[in-house]
């Protein structure tokens, strides 16, 4: 164990001792283990003060971890020799009456985080004995009654060696075996048959296995190290892979200490102080997190980065919050990681060449040489060392004959690489070929994503991009992405090639008809590649990210024409995003304002491409099928407008098109029939409808009209929309929006789309799209009776939204709870002709829409249209809205009314009962005249 400072600060075992025999000496037979268990707990608990005293001192982890070990060393020892002085006492004990107690696995290597198992082997020479059971059980017990979380195994010698040989899980414990009290001869016994019996004679077996293992553990959590919620103990490039090396080290080498790996010249010095920082932080980072959690505690969750953060003082600088500069930190200390893991595992494959490593082929095939590289296997390294020094870019030569052919990077070759990186330079950076050969590897068919990810990982992406090199491990603070920027970038990329390919076309298949349209094939690539490459600087990213592509394009040998679209790209990569999922993309003034900015054909396609992507690379789950189905409607829009369609003619004319449109679909209905049906609609409705939804509609009014139902709803969910489209056909009232918005609200559903029409005679016709949480449709149908009958509740008056939406969550958020979104209301009455556009932005929360929509109808607004988007824990919704009269509000007073009121609805937390209880004074106590008797029946009979 490492030396441990000031010792009996933390347990004074001499001491303990003598407190214990004292006390035994003055109780009874039948109360020694209570004044046992109660002496250790104090003990426990002021030994655990002082640990955590050193770690808010600012000692190391590795140094508190070392620290608490020593005090469960000495709490067992007073145990173990408690338990044979006054419990059973073996006067003269036999060979069968002896026992050794071992610490294995992290506890062995005397490493214990604040809440860390005790993990202990209790070894017996034989087999168990009566006594030696009593004595594992006793102290067992007591060490539970101390709170701590014991593993234990009770073997003798031979059965550790035959299970070792067994179980790979059962070996590793071993192998890091400690002794800790007992019978030190029965343990160095262990050891030295353990040495000779298993460990001599099964190394690479050993290393492949424990290789193996480590990748499955990967592929469960995530096989990403760039994870925005990461595993510091099994993730990648966490603390599992810093053990996976101690353990082949100690495997192999029969050493305990790094510094062995120098020696033998398989890690450099610089190397060696890498491995040493990242241990440390790592184990500085996990001890802090036990601590401030109260339990063990793996996880970097949104709720604890910040609190870790201030905690190791990460202050916010220009751009970047403090918690983002302490995760970049914890990723580069996981890149380290894998680039000493690579270098230990390229030196083991040239020393063991039993088996294979890493998944790489059998050593000894015949080595060719390929455009001036060696090929061994399928893997390709340089046939010479000194060519990097001679010619640095060969080093992306390398990576371009790797992707070409198909082949995997020799180990040796990233280990040359990742020593020489130094050499990739200005003059490397500005050399034509070195950058006519990144641009070749980007655009390439062959999978960029996995030769970008191979040159990230290398740290060579980063030195020739310097750019790239600053979003390395740049992570944002939100629920919303899921990845660091660069791994954002490089899936990004991934996924425009699958795309490409035809490998998504079922998924995407407007784009995969576009992107074969799109002519400026390397802008599309490269615009990709930069459209975040300047978060995290301060400042808008987008517009500092068109600067470094007007800086960045011509190195890349870019014509004026391709830097000033690939720039263009980056300014506006989120124009179509916010249109489509913000704005009512059938105003014609939303998609001539889009049109305006985008100004031609081809810059379209670009921008869909880049926008579906980008959004795809977000992360699970965030792409869905309403958001593509939002994109589609908003590139067709837009590409009749720049082609000279539809779209430019008067409102009128759409209008009346849309009638004739219909008629000729209705061919079952009279004139007379479909004349005063369609009468009965104002022009916004046939603009903003598609034809399929209006014969929807007119069949579900005359069927409602036909059987005098004052309510009808007709639910119909699309899956690959991924979302569930209601129709809601009742009498007009205020705030019937924010009803219904709350009843869906309820069954913890979310409105994405909402469309408000109401007839000349006072009818209201609403449409909305809504999605479970998952962001899908709602396919089971019993969730659509429950849908439709708490909708039904609601509109009848016999559920209050609003009281149930003031009730506790069963279970909440405890990830969303940690962001705060600063709430914003923009009022825009340039984005349409004929209304006000209101924008909110706030923190999402079960109710979110409903208490915004109160607030309109609270205005005396009317909502013609609602468009909601979650960007994880910020939810951004827009309303089109009217005043009662049917016009904009432009008065300025009444503008700065909206604003207050609908900032007091935001900032209103959720559960505030005094509002439910004002609420149930105002419209929502007056119901929606019932349905009918007819339409009751029908419901009960669905129920």
């Amino acid at each position: 164990m490492q030396q441990v400072a000031n010792r009996k600060a933390i347990i004074d075992r001499q001491a303990l001792i003598e407190t214990l025999e004292r006390l035994a000496e003055e109780s009874a037979a039948d109360k020694l283990r209570g004044v046992l268990v109660k002496t250790l707990q104090d003990a426990l608990a002021a030994g655990d003060a002082e640990v955590r005293r050193r770690l808010h001192a600012g000692e190391g982890g590795r140094k508190v971890a070392h620290a608490r070990s020593f005090l469960i060393d000495q709490l067992i020892r007073v145990l173990y020799d408690f338990t044979l002085a006054y419990e059973y006492r073996a006067s003269n004990p036999s060979s069968s009456e002896h026992l050794s107690v071992v610490a294995v696995g992290g506890y062995g290597r005397a490493e214990m985080a604040p809440f860390s198992d005790v993990d202990l082997l209790f070894l017996l020479p034989y087999k168990q004995t009566a006594w030696g059971e009593q004595v594992v059980e006793f102290m067992l017990y007591v060490l539970w009654d101390l709170g701590l979380k014991v593993g234990y195994s009770v073997r003798s010698v031979e059965e550790c060696l035959r299970l070792s040989r067994k179980d790979l899980t059962i070996r590793t414990a071993l192998l890091e075996m400690r002794y800790v009290w007992g019978d030190r001869n029965l343990f160095e016994e262990l050891r030295t048959r353990f040495d000779k019996e298993v460990v001599a004679v099964s190394g690479p077996d050993y290393v492949e296995a424990k290789l193996a293992e480590r990748d499955e553990r990967h592929k469960r959590m995530g096989d990403s190290r760039y994870l925005v919620e990461p595993n510091l103990k099994d993730g990648k490039g966490g603390l599992r892979d810093l053990h996976t090396l101690y353990w082949l080290l100690k495997y192999l080498y029969r050493a305990d200490d790094v510094g062995v790996l120098v020696e033998k010249g398989v890690l450099s010095a610089t190397e060696k102080q890498r491995f040493d920082k990242a241990e440390k932080f790592l184990w500085t980072v996990r001890c802090h997190l036990h601590d401030m959690v109260g339990r063990a505690e793996e996880r970097l969750t949104f709720d604890v980065q910040k609190p870790l953060s201030e905690r190791l003082n990460y202050t916010d600088h220009a751009g970047t919050a403090g918690v983002e500069r302490f995760m970049k930190h914890y990723f580069l200390v996981a890149k380290d990681i894998g680039d000493l893991t690579r270098i230990f595992c390229a030196h083991l494959e040239d020393q063991h060449q039993k088996k294979p490593l890493l998944r790489l082929p059998r050593i000894g095939l015949r080595r060719r040489e390929l455009e001036g590289f060696e090929v061994e296997g399928d893997r390709l390294g340089f046939a010479d060392p000194k060519d990097i020094e001679r010619d640095p870019v060969s080093i992306l030569r390398l990576f371009r004959v790797a992707q070409k052919r198909e082949l995997d990077i020799h180990p040796e070759a990233l280990r040359l690489i990742t020593r020489n990186l130094g050499r990739i330079d200005k003059a490397v950076r500005n050399d034509p070929e070195a950058n006519a050969i990144f641009l070749e590897m980007l655009t390439s068919p062959k999978d960029p994503g996995t030769t970008l990810r191979r040159l990230n990982e290398a740290g060579v992406f980063g030195r020739f991009i310097p750019d790239f090199g600053r979003v390395v491990a740049q992570m944002q603070h939100d629920m919303y992405h899921h990845y660091t920027v660069d791994e954002h970038t490089i899936r990004a990329i991934e996924i425009l090639s699958k795309i490409e390919a035809g490998n998504l076309g079922d998924e995407h298949p407007t784009l995969h008809k576009v992107i074969h349209k799109v002519l400026s094939r390397r802008v599309m690539y490269v615009s990709v590649l930069l459209h975040d490459i300047a978060k995290g600087r301060g400042g808008d990213h987008s517009v500092l990210g068109a600067k470094v592509a007007e800086r960045l394009c011509p190195r890349l040998g870019f014509s004026e024409g391709e830097t000033e679209a690939t720039a263009w790209l980056v300014r506006w990569h989120l124009l179509m995003s916010n249109t489509a999922f913000k704005r009512d993309i059938s105003d014609p003034k939303t998609i001539k304002d889009f049109c305006d900015v985008v100004q031609s054909p081809e810059r379209l396609r670009l921008l869909v491409c880049l926008t579906v992507v980008d959004i795809k690379a977000v992360g699970p789950g965030v792409w869905n099928g309403w958001k593509g189905q939002l994109l589609r409607e908003l590139y067709y829009n837009a590409e009749d407008f720049l082609t000279g369609g539809h779209l430019s003619d008067g409102a009128a004319r759409r209008a009346q098109a849309a009638r004739d449109a219909l008629r000729k679909a209705l061919a079952d209905w009279s004139d007379e029939a479909f004349d005063a049906y369609a009468k009965r609609h104002y022009d916004l409705y046939w603009t903003g409808t598609p034809l399929e939804v209006q014969i929807d509609d007119a069949r579900l009014v005359a069927t409602a009209d036909a059987a005098d139902e004052r309510y009808r709803l007709a639910a119909r969910s699309d899956t690959f929309q991924a979302a569930t489209n209601l129709t809601i056909y009742t009498q007009d009232h205020p705030g019937l929006f924010a009803r219904i918005a709350g009843a869906i609200a309820l069954l913890d559903a979310s409105i994405v789309d909402a469309k408000i029409f109401t007839t000349k005679d006072g009818m209201a016709l609403d449409h909305f799209t809504i999605q479970d949480r998952g962001g899908t449709a709602f396919t089971d149908k019993t969730r659509l009776q429950r849908l439709e009958k708490t909708i039904q509740q609601t509109m009848a008056g016999e559920v209050i939204p609003r009281r149930e939406l003031a009730k506790p969550p069963a279970m909440p958020s405890r990830t969303r709870k940690v962001f705060t979104v600063a709430p914003i209301v923009l009022i825009d009455n340039n984005a349409s002709h004929t209304h006000t556009v209101i924008e909110v932005n706030g923190r999402d929360r079960p109710g979110f829409v409903h208490d915004v929509t109160r607030a309109l109808f609270d205005l005396k607004l009317t909502i013609s249209s609602a468009h909601i988007a979650t960007y994880g824990e910020r939810a951004v919704d827009t309303f089109y809205v009217r005043d009662l009269f049917g016009h904009k509000i432009t008065h300025e007073g009444r503008l700065k009314a909206i604003e207050d009121r609908l900032l007091e609805a935001l900032r209103e937390p959720p559960g505030d009962r005094r509002a439910a209880k004002k609420a149930e004074t105002k419209d929502e106590a007056a119901p929606t005249p019932k349905p009918s008797a007819k339409a009751a029946k029908n419901a009960a009979a669905a129920e």
